[in-house]
Protein backbone atom coordinates (compact mmCIF):
# COMPACT_ATOMS: atom_id res chain seq x y z
CA UNK A 1 0.00 0.00 0.00
CA UNK A 2 1.43 3.14 -0.65
CA UNK A 3 1.47 5.77 1.85
CA UNK A 4 -1.04 7.95 2.33
CA UNK A 5 0.07 11.76 2.28
CA UNK A 6 -1.42 14.75 4.30
CA UNK A 7 -0.65 17.97 4.11
CA UNK A 8 -2.09 20.38 6.87
CA UNK A 9 -1.74 24.51 5.51
CA UNK A 10 -2.59 27.67 7.26
CA UNK A 11 -1.11 31.27 7.16
CA UNK A 12 1.97 30.85 8.35
CA UNK A 13 2.75 27.73 9.15
CA UNK A 14 3.58 28.17 12.96
CA UNK A 15 0.45 28.17 14.60
CA UNK A 16 -2.69 25.65 13.48
CA UNK A 17 -0.56 23.51 10.85
CA UNK A 18 1.95 22.85 12.78
CA UNK A 19 -0.13 21.58 15.85
CA UNK A 20 -2.71 19.43 13.23
CA UNK A 21 0.58 17.69 11.90
CA UNK A 22 1.96 16.96 15.50
CA UNK A 23 -1.72 15.80 16.39
CA UNK A 24 -3.08 13.78 13.34
CA UNK A 25 0.63 12.55 14.04
CA UNK A 26 0.09 11.25 17.47
CA UNK A 27 -2.65 9.63 16.30
CA UNK A 28 -1.11 7.75 13.79
CA UNK A 29 1.35 6.60 15.78
CA UNK A 30 -1.17 5.53 18.72
CA UNK A 31 -2.97 3.23 15.61
CA UNK A 32 0.02 1.89 15.57
CA UNK A 33 -0.68 2.77 11.22
CA UNK A 34 2.74 5.81 11.64
CA UNK A 35 4.40 3.68 8.37
CA UNK A 36 1.43 3.74 6.33
CA UNK A 37 1.56 7.97 6.22
CA UNK A 38 3.29 10.80 5.33
CA UNK A 39 2.23 13.90 7.38
CA UNK A 40 3.63 17.51 6.86
CA UNK A 41 2.71 21.48 6.99
CA UNK A 42 3.02 24.65 5.24
CA UNK A 43 1.61 27.83 4.72
CA UNK A 44 -0.01 30.28 2.26
CA UNK A 45 2.57 32.53 3.06
CA UNK A 46 6.00 32.45 3.59
CA UNK A 47 6.56 35.36 7.18
CA UNK A 48 8.02 32.69 9.30
CA UNK A 49 9.75 30.07 6.69
CA UNK A 50 13.06 28.34 8.69
CA UNK A 51 10.99 29.12 12.00
CA UNK A 52 9.78 26.60 14.59
CA UNK A 53 6.01 27.22 15.62
CA UNK A 54 4.86 29.86 17.75
CA UNK A 55 6.21 29.47 21.59
CA UNK A 56 2.55 29.72 22.71
CA UNK A 57 1.49 27.03 20.50
CA UNK A 58 4.03 24.97 21.84
CA UNK A 59 3.33 25.15 24.87
CA UNK A 60 -0.76 24.34 25.02
CA UNK A 61 0.38 21.92 22.51
CA UNK A 62 2.99 20.13 25.44
CA UNK A 63 0.34 20.26 27.83
CA UNK A 64 -1.92 17.96 25.60
CA UNK A 65 1.59 15.79 25.07
CA UNK A 66 2.07 16.83 21.10
CA UNK A 67 5.49 18.21 20.17
CA UNK A 68 5.85 20.68 17.57
CA UNK A 69 9.02 20.27 16.11
CA UNK A 70 8.54 20.48 12.31
CA UNK A 71 10.06 23.79 10.62
CA UNK A 72 7.71 26.73 8.84
CA UNK A 73 7.99 26.43 5.28
CA UNK A 74 5.65 27.76 2.63
CA UNK A 75 3.49 25.41 0.37
CA UNK A 76 5.19 24.77 -3.30
CA UNK A 77 2.35 24.80 -5.95
CA UNK A 78 4.45 22.38 -8.25
CA UNK A 79 6.28 20.00 -5.73
CA UNK A 80 3.14 19.57 -3.09
CA UNK A 81 0.07 19.32 -5.50
CA UNK A 82 1.66 16.58 -7.03
CA UNK A 83 2.99 15.09 -3.65
CA UNK A 84 0.21 14.92 -1.65
CA UNK A 85 -3.19 13.21 -1.62
CA UNK A 86 -4.67 15.70 0.94
CA UNK A 87 -4.41 19.47 1.10
CA UNK A 88 -6.14 20.41 4.54
CA UNK A 89 -6.78 23.74 4.86
CA UNK A 90 -7.60 25.60 8.30
CA UNK A 91 -9.94 28.14 7.55
CA UNK A 92 -11.92 30.15 4.15
CA UNK A 93 -9.10 31.93 3.61
CA UNK A 94 -6.56 28.91 3.52
CA UNK A 95 -8.80 27.28 0.91
CA UNK A 96 -9.44 30.14 -1.60
CA UNK A 97 -5.27 30.53 -1.07
CA UNK A 98 -4.99 26.94 -2.14
CA UNK A 99 -7.44 26.66 -5.29
CA UNK A 100 -6.16 29.75 -6.97
CA UNK A 101 -2.56 28.38 -7.03
CA UNK A 102 -3.53 24.55 -7.66
CA UNK A 103 -2.31 24.27 -10.73
CA UNK A 104 -4.96 21.65 -12.59
CA UNK A 105 -8.51 20.98 -11.58
CA UNK A 106 -7.71 17.72 -10.57
CA UNK A 107 -6.17 19.06 -7.86
CA UNK A 108 -8.88 20.87 -6.67
CA UNK A 109 -10.48 17.35 -5.36
CA UNK A 110 -7.18 17.07 -2.37
CA UNK A 111 -7.83 20.51 -1.08
CA UNK A 112 -10.72 19.69 1.75
CA UNK A 113 -11.09 22.09 4.91
CA UNK A 114 -9.81 21.16 8.06
CA UNK A 115 -13.46 21.25 10.05
CA UNK A 116 -14.62 18.80 7.04
CA UNK A 117 -13.44 16.41 9.24
CA UNK A 118 -15.13 17.05 12.80
CA UNK A 119 -17.79 15.06 14.54
CA UNK A 120 -18.17 17.27 17.17
CA UNK A 121 -18.03 20.73 16.22
CA UNK A 122 -19.91 24.16 15.89
CA UNK A 123 -17.37 25.93 14.05
CA UNK A 124 -16.84 26.26 10.06
CA UNK A 125 -13.38 26.92 10.26
CA UNK A 126 -9.94 26.43 12.83
CA UNK A 127 -9.49 30.50 13.74
CA UNK A 128 -6.35 31.72 13.96
CA UNK A 129 -5.13 32.13 17.34
CA UNK A 130 -1.88 34.16 16.79
CA UNK A 131 -3.37 37.25 18.14
CA UNK A 132 -5.53 35.89 20.78
CA UNK A 133 -4.78 34.56 24.48
CA UNK A 134 -4.82 31.36 25.85
CA UNK A 135 -8.27 30.49 25.26
CA UNK A 136 -7.46 31.02 21.33
CA UNK A 137 -4.69 28.06 21.16
CA UNK A 138 -6.87 25.89 23.49
CA UNK A 139 -9.88 26.43 21.37
CA UNK A 140 -7.34 25.55 18.05
CA UNK A 141 -6.23 21.99 19.87
CA UNK A 142 -10.16 21.55 20.70
CA UNK A 143 -10.91 21.59 17.22
CA UNK A 144 -7.54 19.92 15.78
CA UNK A 145 -8.29 16.86 18.10
CA UNK A 146 -11.97 16.51 17.19
CA UNK A 147 -11.57 16.87 13.09
CA UNK A 148 -7.94 15.02 13.06
CA UNK A 149 -9.77 11.78 14.98
CA UNK A 150 -12.75 12.34 12.10
CA UNK A 151 -10.02 12.61 9.49
CA UNK A 152 -8.19 9.42 11.00
CA UNK A 153 -11.08 7.62 11.05
CA UNK A 154 -12.42 8.36 7.47
CA UNK A 155 -9.55 7.14 6.14
CA UNK A 156 -9.16 4.13 8.64
CA UNK A 157 -12.39 2.88 7.32
CA UNK A 158 -11.98 4.14 3.55
CA UNK A 159 -8.75 2.98 2.95
CA UNK A 160 -7.85 -0.17 5.54
CA UNK A 161 -11.78 -1.52 5.52
CA UNK A 162 -11.93 -1.69 9.46
CA UNK A 163 -13.46 -0.01 12.43
CA UNK A 164 -10.15 -0.10 13.99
Amino acid sequence: MNKIKILFVCSGNICRSPAAEAVYKKMVEFKGLENYFEIDSAGTGGWHVGEMADGRMQIHAKKRGYNLDSISRKINPYADFDNFDLIIGMDNYNIRELKSIARKDSYLAKIYKMTDFATECNYSEVPDPYYDGGEGFELVLDLLENSCKGLLENIVKTRFHTTK
